[in-house]
């Protein structure tokens, strides 16, 4: 099951990337080549880049590629390596439950709530928004198998 979710979260990203690089191409040759700047590119490359943030940290918490601060000495950590994986885990389920998923659900029912449409596009943005509660299942599900799969020495 993860690797399929990973070579789908791989294709779809990977997919959003030349969106956002051909939109944004097309934006500066429409601005600078033929003087008529287009009016859709910059929400299609903004909403790609948000989509590509979101998924793309998921697919990092997938592959233990997260942001790591090293607040405690590497010896200490040493010691004991599969309980600091651990917190990391939990601390990484909590923020994608509570801030993400929760906060994210909130987010699309008030935008769908208050029928906020894309300036340019004309779209809910209640539909640009669903990413933030997906990317917090991912990272929700990735975070509890790293959890669950961290081996003791």
């Amino acid at each position: 099951m993860r690797t399929s979710i990973d070579k789908v979260l791989e294709v779809f990203l990977i997919t959003l990337m030349a969106t956002m690089l051909i939109s944004v191409i097309w934006q500066v040759f429409s601005r600078f080549i033929i003087q008529s700047p287009s009016t859709l590119t910059d929400e299609i490359s903004s909403f790609s880049l948000i989509w590509v943030g979101l998924l793309g940290a998921a697919y990092a918490t997938g592959k233990n590629l997260h942001l790591a601060i090293d607040l405690l000495p590497e010896k200490l950590i040493a010691k004991s390596p599969v309980f600091y994986d651990r917190i990391i885990a939990v601390c990484l389920f909590g923020f994608g439950f509570g801030v993400l998923i929760i906060g994210g659900l909130r987010l699309c029912w008030l935008t769908f709530l208050f029928e906020q449409k894309s300036a340019a596009l004309q779209i809910p943005l209640g539909y640009i928004y669903t990413v933030v509660p997906l990317s917090g299942f991912l990272i929700c599900y990735y975070s509890g198998l790293n959890f669950l799969h961290k081996k003791s020495n």
